[in-house]
């Protein structure tokens, strides 16, 4: 039983590491939205370079394509030196690579060091994910994995404004704030040292009493890696496409956008400090049911009809229902991994999150381009309501129905 099990009377806020990991959480939505808001100065400070407006585009997904290749190496590293270890090393990496775009010469070592930033998020990433695995179980599992996508929400609303304020002084401001991770450092370090206390996972954990050599805790993250990727991608419809979206029904794109995503981020914060309530309620598969419900409601808001109100309403309904189903996911994994796979596990979940995000503009902006918005939307509502009805079936003739205390 781990070092927080046992403290299970102290309220996790009260704890340094458990503060940490939650704040290292918001590391993942640090990484890419942070420099958006100085894209368009960016590109102009280098409009001699005749590669500038495609150089300056590719910045904010260079990260995500990182992290793709490294995140399950990441995860054998885990598994290997130490998931405290390789938190220390992701954050130090994270915070020299991030801030480098503040003063580096030119676009090409500014995406190269972005590259670089997006290896920094799969070895903290899946160090963090991994912790939570390892530093708890069971409904205080749930509760912290409720609070951590409740810390990602709400730290992109702080992290997008302040780089919305710095870039209005300077296009190079932005790339400052990834320096603030540097205060991470003492909880890191006193999560290091609890890390080599915690004995390795028992047979108590439902993935930790499944023999490596067995393989059906393989093909279940099999299955939860295609479905997170699945999500993802489609989810990942609304931030990246919502732009063009409002342009065609005839809304400013730069303050509809910018309204648009706090209305997603503001529901998805308020929605995810309910996950412990209702997966101890309902269970885990009523409650990724429910998700998916609300996200395929979302999609056809937005859709039905083109006005300024249904849109906010569909993104905030798309918000909630992701708040419910990304902490599902992550809930999924750690189940059914084995005590000593949980970083190995950790870091493929990690690459099909960030693989949704890349997959998403590449593949669906050809079908939107042939289709349009409406019949793509409606596709994505179809495929949400297709996996609801599969949580559902599970809730009622499959898997234990509540969250284990």
């Amino acid at each position: 039983m781990s070092h927080f099990q046992r403290n299970s009377w102290r309220p996790s806020w009260l704890d340094a590491a458990a503060i940490g990991l939650l704040l290292t959480a918001s590391l993942k939505i640090m990484a890419n939205a942070t420099i958006s808001p100085a894209l368009p100065a960016l590109e102009a400070s280098f409009s001699g370079d005749p590669t500038a407006a495609y150089l300056t585009r590719f910045l904010v997904a260079a990260p995500s394509l990182t992290v793709i290749f490294v995140a399950p190496v990441a995860g054998l590293l885990a598994d290997r030196i130490g998931k405290g270890t390789l938190l220390i090393v992701g954050v130090v990496l994270f915070v020299l690579a991030g801030s480098a775009g503040a003063y580096l010469p030119d676009l090409q070592s500014i995406l190269i060091s972005r590259f670089v930033l997006g290896a920094a998020v799969a070895l903290t990433m899946t160090a963090q994910v991994a912790l939570v695995g390892d530093f708890y179980e069971g409904s205080r599992r749930n509760a912290f994995l409720g609070w951590q996508t409740v810390v990602i929400n709400f730290s992109g609303l702080v992290f997008i404004g302040l780089a919305g304020t710095l870039a209005g002084l300077s296009p190079r401001f932005p790339f400052l704030v990834y320096l603030l991770p540097v205060f991470l450092v003492p909880f890191l370090a006193g999560i290091r040292r609890q890390a080599r206390r915690v004995p390795p996972p028992g047979s108590d954990e439902a993935g930790a009493g499944l023999p490596g050599t067995n393989g059906r805790w393989l093909v279940a993250v099999a299955i939860i890696f295609g479905l997170t990727m699945c999500t993802v991608m489609l989810f990942f419809l609304l931030p990246s496409q919502i732009p063009f979206y409002l342009v065609e029904i005839g809304i400013d794109p730069a303050s509809g956008t910018a309204a648009t995503l706090g209305a997603l981020m503001l529901s998805g914060g308020l929605t995810a400090m309910l996950f412990k309530h209702l997966s101890d309620r309902l269970g885990l598969p009523a409650v990724l049911s429910a998700g998916f419900v609300t996200m395929a409601a979302g999609f056809v808001t937005i859709v039905s009809y083109p006005i300024w109100p249904l849109v906010l309403a569909g993104a905030a309904l798309i918000g909630a229902g992701y708040a419910l189903v990304q902490p599902g996911f992550f809930v999924l994994a750690l189940k059914v991994a084995p005590g000593n796979r949980r970083g190995s596990v950790s870091g493929l979940v990690t690459t099909a999150v960030f693989a949704g995000q890349v997959i998403s503009p590449l593949l669906l902006t050809v079908w939107l381009q042939e289709a349009g918005f409406r019949p793509v939307f409606f596709g994505a509502a179809c495929v949400f309501a297709a996996f609801a009805a599969g949580a559902l079936a599970t809730a009622i003739f499959g898997a234990p129905g509540k969250a284990e205390a």
